[in-house]
C-alpha cells in the first residue's frame, strides 16, 4: 500500500513539474539567465491572492465547497512565487560572486601561460 501511495506521489509530482505554468516558469528563472526576473514575479503572486479570494467569497455566496481546492492551489502558488524573489536574488549574488572568483582565476593563470 505505501509502495503505491509513493509511485503515485512520484508520478504526480513529474506531470505537475512537467506540464503546470507555474512550475515552468519558476523552473526557467531558477535558471542562469533567468534569475533577474525573480523579483518582478513576486507581482505573480497578487493576481493568485485575488483568485483565492474571490473563490472564498464564492464559496460564502452559496456555490460548491469545491471551491476550496482551487482556492487552495491558488494560495500555494501565490506563495511560491513570493518565496522564488529572495531565493532568486540570493542565487543571483552567489552565481556572480562564483564567476568573479573564475574570472580572477583566469587573470591569475594567464601570466602564466604567456610565460611559457
Amino acid at each position: 500500500m505505501f509502495r503505491i501511495i509513493w509511485v503515485i506521489s512520484i508520478n504526480l509530482r513529474n506531470f505537475m513539474r512537467r506540464f503546470m505554468p507555474t512550475n515552468i516558469l519558476l523552473d526557467a528563472i531558477r535558471t542562469r539567465r533567468g534569475l533577474k526576473w525573480g523579483v518582478p514575479a513576486m507581482l505573480l503572486a497578487i493576481p493568485y491572492l485575488f483568485a483565492a479570494s474571490t473563490c472564498t467569497a464564492l464559496i460564502d455566496g452559496g456555490a460548491s465547497r469545491w471551491l476550496y481546492v482551487v482556492a487552495l492551489a491558488c494560495i500555494w502558488n501565490a506563495l511560491k512565487f513570493i518565496a522564488i524573489g529572495p531565493v532568486s536574488v540570493a542565487l543571483l549574488v552567489w552565481q556572480r560572486r562564483f564567476e568573479q572568483r573564475l574570472d580572477r582565476q583566469r587573470q591569475a593563470s594567464l601570466p602564466a601561460q604567456i610565460n611559457a
